[in-house]
């Protein structure tokens, strides 16, 4: 007969066989699904299927411990959202259709269900949402409803704007001091501005009329470019910052980027597509000149700094005989300066080594609890003004760099403090999120614009208001952002002007022996 222990080994396996097969289901599905922990703070996303990283753009890296509503960029005043918020709070079904952005920024239109899931207690403890791509429907509405309301108007007035708006796009882009070309819809060139012919010494009879993939040496037939510029008209996305290298015939090397956009006159859309050719070459030299003396500079620096910084600790433990309190506080200043510069030269040599591809991992377990626990406890050591409240946990280790992972939450702490002048309190949060770990650090301070949220990890980058307030190189959310990214995590922030900010990253969990 069977015994108790082989019944429940049995019952076990059937239930992790229904659990795979349910899997493979979910990610079989063509409906994008996710699944939401409300147990959390902020809902965070805790599953999704193969279908939801199709249908957005994004990695399963990049969604897992995020709220859905990443997705809708900064597209926030749409009046489907309340409808979300209200049904998520009630613990309500629902659907709406919503706009939505994927990872390269392309709007698509969400058919989106949500349905709460209830414990035995009667309590949501998970939301599931089903969601799908309607963006050709709603394209083919849009069209209908269009075709419909202006053919009569097509008819009366088609001519007239023609000649007026061909005559006004071929004086603005004769008088722009940047290449510009005008495109028909089969991406024949139609207009080239003095400029385009003067900067790449060809003639308007070599340019007009000819494919934009033939022109010279056909330095612009590049299957990526075809492929972004064929959805320009369908579709209204603009191609931004598309950089090109090439050697150029008569010019020689040069690195251009280039923009590219559907024109639109007074609401209707033409068959046009207008090219902006930016050369940057020059740009790119100097950045790397910049790059290359920075990184010389904070090696040369760095070594006499060291002496520096070695004499003045010998003077503090072996003081002369007879040392006045002034002396003494002098000499504590000299070293407190001192650190401030070496960390400042560090920081710079760390952000050398991250744009030569140069930067370590010394990868190792560690417990990730208690890494955030003890610099939580150093800084507020060091700053006894600030509550540092430390909330939730994890039970996970991490394979990283434990030195590099302390220095990003010692950053986005410290930022914290600093940027929130007239607060008490900096919360920092712990969670698992899937096979992440989610840290947040929240600060109820001055708030990061829209604007500057968009900027605010790129290098030497500091919002105009800040630079006036507060001191330093804008280049520690730069390294932290890298060092996440090394980690093949996620960070992230969000933030209201006068509401303050919640930076927030993820990691992977270390996998056991049996991979789990």
């Amino acid at each position: 007969m069977e015994t108790s222990r082989e019944a429940l080994q049995r019952s076990e396996g059937n239930l992790k066989n229904n659990l795979e097969i349910y899997l493979k289901a979910l990610n079989s599905a063509n409906s994008g699904i996710i699944i939401t922990d409300n147990t959390q703070p902020d809902n965070p996303i805790i599953y999704c299927n193969k279908a939801f990283e199709t249908i957005t753009g994004y990695h399963h890296n990049d969604i897992i411990g995020h709220n859905c509503r990443f997705l809708q960029a900064q597209d926030r005043a749409q009046p489907e959202r309340d409808i979300l918020k209200e049904c998520i709070e009630k613990g309500e079904e629902c659907r709406v259709e919503i706009r939505n952005y994927k990872k390269n920024g392309k709007l698509f239109w969400n058919e989106l269900y949500v349905s709460p899931v209830y414990n035995d207690d009667g309590e949501v403890t998970h939301f599931i949402g089903v969601q799908n791509d309607i963006t050709d429907r709603k394209k083919a509405e849009y069209e209908l409803r269009e075709e419909k309301a202006s053919v009569e108007r097509k008819i009366q007035m088609r001519t007239q704007e023609l000649v007026d708006n061909q005559a006004f796009l071929s004086s603005i882009i004769h008088t722009v001091r940047e290449s510009l070309l005008v495109l028909d819809a089969k991406f024949t060139v139609i207009s080239a501005n003095t400029h385009f012919l003067n900067t790449f010494k060809v003639s308007s009879e070599d340019t007009v009329g000819t494919l934009l993939f033939e022109l010279g040496n056909h330095q612009w037939d590049i299957e990526a470019l075809k492929e972004l510029l064929i959805k320009i008209l369908p579709t209204n996305n603009p191609v931004i910052d598309f950089e090109v290298e090439h050697d150029f015939p008569h010019i020689g090397k040069k690195i251009m980027l280039l923009n590219a956009y559907r024109v639109e006159f007074e609401g209707q859309y033409k068959d046009r597509i207008l090219i902006a050719i930016e050369d940057i070459t020059d740009k790119t030299e100097i950045d790397r000149r910049k790059d290359d003396f920075l990184s010389i500079a904070s090696h040369e620096l760095k070594t006499p700094l060291t002496t520096i910084k070695g004499l003045v600790q010998l003077l503090q433990r072996m003081p002369p005989n007879g040392a006045s309190e002034k002396y003494l506080s002098t000499l504590d200043k000299v070293g407190s300066y001192v650190d401030r510069l070496n960390n400042l030269i560090t920081e710079l040599l760390d952000t050398s080594k991250i744009q030569s591809g140069n930067i370590e991992l010394h990868n190792e377990p560690f417990n990730i609890d208690k890494t955030i626990k003890d610099t939580v406890e150093s800084l507020s050591l060091a700053t006894p003004d600030y509550k540092v409240i430390l909330s939730g946990n994890s039970d996970a280790m991490i394979l990283g760099d434990e030195l590099q992972v302390s220095q990003v939450i010692n950053n986005l702490i410290s930022n914290a403090i600093k940027y929130s002048p007239g607060t008490e309190q900096v919360d920092v949060h712990v969670s698992r999120v899937g096979n992440f770990v989610k840290v947040s650090v929240t600060d109820y301070g001055m708030g990061i614009s829209p604007q500057d949220k968009k900027k605010i990890f790129e290098r030497f980058f500091r919002a105009r208001d800040i630079q006036k307030k507060f001191p330093g190189l804008g280049i520690g959310l730069y390294i932290s952002h890298e060092i996440i990214a090394n980690h093949k995590g996620s960070l992230w922030v969000e933030s209201e002007i006068g509401k303050g900010s919640t930076f927030s990253f993820t990691l992977p969990i270390m996998k056991d022996e049996n991979g789990k």
